[in-house]
């Protein structure tokens, strides 16, 4: 599975053998191939630029937030979709022009309204009162809506972000009101959006679902009397975590979203606007393994135990979704194979990255590599039971560079304060 490759027999990542990233940074450490990452941004680019051209591509901050990471989407021309106002911050230490920069928070307080004026990004609102709210501190440059189409996809009920139970967007009963009043109130650059799942490997879904956001959109302009300077699709575009998966066609994907833009804007009822996607996953999944290192081997009377350091607190997917990521081990080519369960340390029943996994034999010491870890890996760990977070490395044509350095009970303690009356 990509990034992966055979270098001399052994397990490699962008030039560098497993091991000795392993030996070099320790672990648990995640582990980032750069080229991976361009390859993923171009690819993206030529299959939508070639049916469509008034086209931007946007990386969701969200994924993966590290700031080499958001410098290489930044130099493969990409802007930046963030969710608060932090994001923000970050996409502006990366060196993101405020242009390319959206932000689309959701039940947001009056502090990060201001600040998303303030940044100069065009500002997706995700229910029409937050209009009001907005507007005590100015006007954005450009104004979105997030729209609910009533559809929504994902690989896991978590992942489904657009139909009658999720927490996100503007019903369309309301989406006419919404520019309605954002028009009245003398904003004059408008865009839509929308974002309804994640993780969907059908090429089909999202021409379907972004005609049903340009049919919404086409109504909006024709009644409230205003043109869209882009719309925004959105991301959720899939990739195949397990074996039998296939891959989304992005080509396909890409020819059929041109295919319902060209025809709307064609109709010149709602402008000219860029096609905007914001992927996170897409981008930064694939493009990352994560190290770990067996510790401990427990043998019950049900199942055969793998202790590693890659617990719950560095991965949280497995425990949250249930989620599956292959597990590879490294080393010397093993046919022996057995049933497996590997688990993390952390105090909890639920920190079980693979259960009754087939495996090659496993030994303490082994190194085991996780794959499609880029994508809401370190991002979604945590401290949890006192541990610190992992290392990420970013590797380059057999060059390997720390970007993030592990932690240590200092950064578990280094917000803390202890009341001089308890140090008695």
């Amino acid at each position: 599975m990509p990034p992966l490759k055979s270098l001399d027999g052994q397990l490699s990542i962008g030039g560098c053998n497993i091991q000795k990233i392993a030996a070099s940074f320790g672990t648990p450490t995640f582990v980032t191939d750069e080229q991976r990452i361009r390859e993923n941004c171009r690819r993206l680019v030529a299959a939508f630029e070639r049916n469509y051209p008034k086209f931007r591509l946007n990386y969701a901050v969200k994924a993966n937030n590290n700031l080499a990471i958001l410098n290489v989407v930044r130099q493969e021309g990409a802007g930046a979709d963030c969710s608060c106002v932090e994001e923000l911050e970050l996409a502006r230490l990366a060196g993101f022009a405020s242009d390319r920069l959206l932000y689309s928070g959701n039940y947001n307080s009056d502090y990060e309204l201001a600040q998303g004026i303030s940044s100069g990004a065009a500002v997706n609102l995700d229910d029409v009162e937050l209009l009001p709210r907005l507007l005590k501190f100015g006007q954005p440059e450009i104004l979105s809506f997030r729209i609910n189409p009533g559809v929504g996809e994902g690989q896991y009920p978590g992942l489904v972000f657009g139909g009658e139970n999720t927490k996100f967007g503007v019903e369309e009963s309301r989406i006419e009101d919404a520019y309605t009043r954002a028009k009245a109130s003398g904003i004059k650059r408008f865009g839509i959006h929308m974002m309804t799942g994640s993780n969907v490997l059908n090429p089909d879904y999202f021409p379907s679902v972004t005609r049903k956001l340009f049919e919404i959109a086409e109504r909006i302009a024709t009644k409230v009397g205003l043109t869209f300077e882009f719309v925004d699709i959105g991301g959720g575009f899939g990739v195949p975590y397990e074996a039998d998966e296939h891959s989304l066609d992005i080509d396909s994907l890409g020819a059929g979203v041109g295919s319902v833009f060209r025809e709307f804007v064609e109709k010149e009822t709602i402008g000219e606007p860029y096609l905007m996607i914001e992927p996170g996953r897409f981008i930064a999944c694939d493009s990352t393994v994560l190290l770990g290192r067996v510790h401990h081997i427990k043998i019950t009377s049900k199942r055969k135990f793998i202790g590693t350091d890659v617990g719950m607190n560095t991965i949280l997917r497995p425990a949250l979704y249930g989620a599956y990521h292959h597990v590879y081990v490294a080393g010397e080519p093993n046919t022996t194979e057995e049933v497996v369960t590997i688990t993390g340390q952390v105090c909890e029943n639920t920190d079980i990255l693979a259960k009754d996994r087939t495996l090659p034999r496993i030994n303490i010491g082994d190194v085991i590599v996780v794959m499609n870890a880029g994508a809401y890996g370190f991002c979604m760990s945590s401290q949890y039971n006192s541990r610190p977070r992992a290392a990420e490395v970013l590797v380059n044509q057999g060059q390997a560079e720390i970007i993030r350095d592990r932690e240590t009970v200092t950064d578990l303690i280094s917000r803390q304060r202890i009341p001089v009356r308890l140090q008695k």
